[in-house]
């Protein structure tokens, strides 16, 4: 009799199991800018779920916390095209929104007077949407539902282009590549301090602690350490390749993955000691990086050959390449 009752609840437990929907759906998910698309990516089989269509060039995307929605910033111009094409050179005002449970695309936020959007963050709670806009040079409050602009805060420099925030969302920091600065942004006060950096200053990642920032100059190939308790630089010192160009912290806060387009390298720092523990050699052009939410793999975007680099975080083994679409750069992990 027990024997019995005890299949019984097994096949019980397996029905209701066969109608639960799984409760996690990891996707990683690619602009392609030459080609005005968003790659949705399954990252376990390595495989293109689908693409669904942005606005003409996409730069970057952000994903909610909850990993159920996407937004793609049109930043306007890209560097592949046919000849006779007039609109390659030309500004975006747009950000594209896409559902990634429903995978489509859900609205367009028109962002006016506001051109060349780029770098994003979404808030915490899911109501906000930070974005850089590069003309006029500001950092845009949205309301992550309607896209209508709350509050707009002038950087004080020139081609304001990527953002992190603080893990209190109180400050902003901004990379101006054209300045060479970061401006650090009062959210509360909009007070406004500018920190020099170096020239073509790009790339930037915040520590999972929210107690450093690491902001890279392209064209010297440095990276600069702020810290958030005295928004002043701490240290700077050589990426380890030439063109520093983006950069992630693992979420562990341990390590910072770092792409090096002009040498067509990854460079992986130490993030306490700051010492470069790895270097890899990637397909040409390495832009983009993103890290899963274990800290279990990297996600490298190749724009020049077109590629998406799967890599172990643990044994900086490059697992597969892919490809991605046209001209690749931004990539996010969206984890439900």
């Amino acid at each position: 009799m027990t024997k019995i009752r005890g299949e019984i609840l097994l096949v019980a437990v397996l029905s209701v199991c066969a109608f639960v929907p799984r409760l996690r759906a990891d996707t990683l998910v690619v602009v392609c800018k030459s080609e005005f698309q968003l790659a949705l990516v399954d990252p376990g089989t390595e495989k293109i779920l689908m693409k669904l269509p942005t606005g003409k060039g996409p730069h970057e995307v952000a994903v909610s916390p909850d990993g159920r929605t996407a937004y793609v910033s049109n930043f306007g111009r890209y560097s592949v095209y046919p000849a006779g094409d007039t609109e390659h050179d030309k500004a975006g005002d747009t950000i594209t929104v896409v559902d990634l449970v429903g995978r489509k695309v859900k609205a367009t936020f028109d962002l006016g007077t506001h051109t060349g959007p780029h770098g994003m963050v979404v808030s915490h709670d899911g109501k906000f949407l930070w974005a850089t806009s590069e003309t006029p040079q500001a950092v845009l409050e949205l309301d992550s539902a309607t896209g209508k602009i709350l509050h707009a805060w002038n950087t004080n420099q020139v081609r304001s282009h990527m953002i992190v925030v603080t893990p209190d969302e109180k400050k902003f920091y901004v990379t101006n590549t054209v300045s060479g600065s970061v401006s650090v942004i009062d959210r509360g006060t909009g007070e406004v301090k500018i920190l020099a950096t170096g020239p073509g200053t790009e790339g930037i990642a915040i520590s999972p602690d929210g107690k450093e920032v690491w902001a890279a100059s392209r064209a010297d190939a440095k990276i600069e350490v702020i810290s958030t308790a005295t928004d002043s630089i701490e240290t700077s010192f050589p990426s380890g390749g030439k063109g520093p160009k983006r950069m992630a912290f693992t979420p562990d806060g341990a390590q910072v993955w770092v792409t090096n387009d002009g040498s067509n390298q990854a460079t992986v720092f130490d993030a306490r000691s700051r010492e470069l523990v790895a270097n890899l050699t990637l397909s040409k052009a390495p832009s983009g990086v993103s890290i899963s939410s274990d800290g279990s793999h990297a996600f490298i975007t190749n724009a020049n050959t077109n590629e998406l680099t799967f890599i172990e975080v643990a044994s900086r083994k490059i697992l597969g390449v892919i490809a991605i679409g046209t001209d690749p750069d931004g990539v996010a992990w969206s984890a439900r």
